[in-house]
């Protein structure tokens, strides 16, 4: 509904926005425009801003990336001693990340922190490699990740390299909510700030120390590859394209094929709409590059350069993309078992996962003598793992980290995942077991019938605007009180809405089921979304996969 309240707001941004493309948007907005605009503030919280780009409260826009990184340098100014007062700046592809990044370098440079930011878009995790290795209290990555290109945001990083926690969020929300969208506009300009020595470039230097710090994550231990496999990569026109064909490059993969149509930074994602490993149909030109070459692995990072998608040639001659849990599924394996097969094993070793990546991982590590650490869903929280690892001076016992939705992680020069890592160590494995006749897929079924065929799905379900919450939340308290699953008993619940286990609350339940089954419910903290994660374990591949079926039929009247 559009009330008084709503039309004030609207009416006080008409007046006080001199940004010419959000002046020409408010203008030209209709009443629902108005209303989805402007019924809420964009939310803050661990994972920083992200919205749809537009004009308005709810939106992405100079004026609330201003304010939030007003709140952020606030926090920074309060929190830190002046000589700890450094912030580093990176983004992606997206449509205006390079003006948000600037927009909020201006910023901090007016409130006195020292700026470091990159002079060309860069990955998530070199964001985060950058806040370590500057000494920095905090940094932002302008990204929204591997959203659809009508998104933007930026995520916020502490001193730790790792996303913020609940705390330093809250602190922040603090600060944003007592200032105004427009007096947080600095005045001086960027290259104001350049000139004066208030904003500095990030140089190669830190790049190429990330590069070397990849290489070393290296399990081969002398073993023979054979790096001449023909690849095909994709960075879905975002940041990946320089660092992946460097380290790869470095690491003597010289047969790399690059997707053309996605070589390039493009913030409309002209080829992948939804530019997301995940989805199929990101995949599907590369896929057609694989068939045209006959290539033997197809990789693609999402813009952000955090997550990474796989496909391998079966012997029927056809690609066959790998799930997220599958691709964790080997490079767990993997990892372990040449740890332990050189006695590289560290003293009490630790995988951490998150409760929504498949429990199968849990028994690969298990098997290795690995302790599985079980976190929420999010990758910070896994950050924050090896943050305690290194404060218990036992940073080295982490050996791996991961969670399903296509994100993982080897060592603890950064905090978050890392598919520049990830596509080096997808390419060292693949190469080392194609010297030995063996393929991924030989190995996959290999670790299925040693286990038990554990499958998983993902399924979504959308809710837009005000209305949508509403129902979010609605669905999610009926979820909650319900005492069966279509025809199956729960046998086990765990609601981590207050708490649980040690880890933070969170609004998050999770279902066992007879019969092997186990779903688990969230709504998404960056999309007006609810997920559902279902895993089956069975005899064999088709039984599991009849079982999700079945369950996913089941659970849809819930969210209709």
């Amino acid at each position: 509904m559009l009330t008084k309240e709503i039309m004030n707001v609207y009416s006080h941004w008409l007046a006080k926005a001199d940004n010419t493309a959000v002046a020409a948007a408010l203008r030209s907005m209709d009443e629902a425009e108005i209303e989805d605009s402007f019924y809420k503030d964009l939310a803050f919280g661990t994972g920083g801003l992200r919205g749809v780009i537009g004009a308005g409260t709810n939106r992405m826009n100079i004026y609330t990336v201003a304010r939030a990184s007003s709140g952020l340098a606030d926090y920074v100014v309060k929190s830190f001693d002046p000589s700890r007062r450094r912030i580093a700046v990176s983004y992606d592809s997206r449509i205006n990340s390079d003006l948000f990044a600037r927009t909020a370098a201006q910023v901090f440079a007016a409130s006195g922190l020292q700026v470091f930011i990159y002079p060309e878009l860069m990955p998530t995790p070199l964001l985060s490699y950058a806040v370590r290795n500057l000494n920095c209290a905090a940094g932002i990555m302008v990204t929204a990740s591997h959203n659809p290109a009508k998104y933007n945001g930026y995520k916020v990083y502490g001193p730790d390299g790792c996303q913020i926690t609940d705390n330093a969020a809250g602190l922040i929300l603090n600060s944003i909510n007592s200032s105004d969208y427009f007096d947080a506009m600095p005045s001086a300009s960027f290259e104001d700030g350049l000139n004066s020595g208030h904003i500095s470039y990030i140089t190669d230097d830190i790049a190429e120390s990330f590069n070397r710090t990849i290489l070393s994550q290296s399990v081969l231990f002398g073993d023979d590859a054979d790096r001449d496999v023909s690849i095909v990569y994709s960075p879905l026109n975002g940041t990946g394209l320089k660092p992946v064909l460097r380290v790869l490059d470095s690491a003597g993969f010289s047969n790399v094929t690059v997707v053309e149509e996605q070589r390039n930074p493009d913030g409309n994602f002209p080829t992948c709409p939804f530019p997301n490993p995940e989805i199929t149909e990101a995949m599907s030109l590369g896929l057609s590059y694989c068939d045209r070459i006959g290539a033997d692995l197809l990789i693609a990072t999402d813009p952000d350069c955090d997550r990474v998608g796989i496909a391998v040639r079966s012997k029927s001659s056809e690609c066959r993309l790998l799930t997220g849990n599958e691709t964790g599924m080997l490079l767990l394996d993997y990892i372990c078992s040449q740890r332990q097969r050189h006695d590289r094993m560290p003293e009490s070793p630790v995988y951490v996962k998150t409760i929504v990546t498949s429990d199968l991982l849990e028994h690969i590590a298990s098997n290795y003598g690995v302790r599985t650490v079980n976190v929420l869903t999010g990758f910070k929280y896994i950050g924050e793992q090896i943050g305690r690892l290194e404060s218990e001076s036992r940073e080295s016992s982490y050996i791996f980290g991961c969670e399903e939705s296509y994100g993982y992680l080897s060592g603890s020069y950064v905090r978050d995942k890392d598919a520049v890592d990830a596509v080096f160590l997808i390419c060292e494995m693949f190469a080392f077991y194609k010297s030995r006749n063996i393929s991924l897929l030989d190995k996959l079924e290999e670790l299925y019938r040693k286990y038990g065929y554990m499958l998983n799905s993902l399924t979504t379900y959308e809710f837009d605007g005000s209305e949508g919450a509403e129902k979010m939340q609605s669905i999610m308290q009926s979820i909650r009180e319900t005492d069966r699953i279509g025809s199956h008993r729960i046998t086990h619940r765990d609601d981590y809405i207050n708490g649980k286990d040690g880890l933070p609350p969170s609004n998050v339940i999770k279902f066992r089921l007879d019969d092997n089954i186990t779903v688990v419910v969230r709504p998404s903290g960056t999309e007006p979304k609810i997920k559902i994660y279902i895993s089956a374990l069975a005899d064999t591949r088709e039984i599991a996969a009849e079982m999700i079926c079945k369950t996913n039929e089941t659970l849809k009247p819930y969210f209709s």
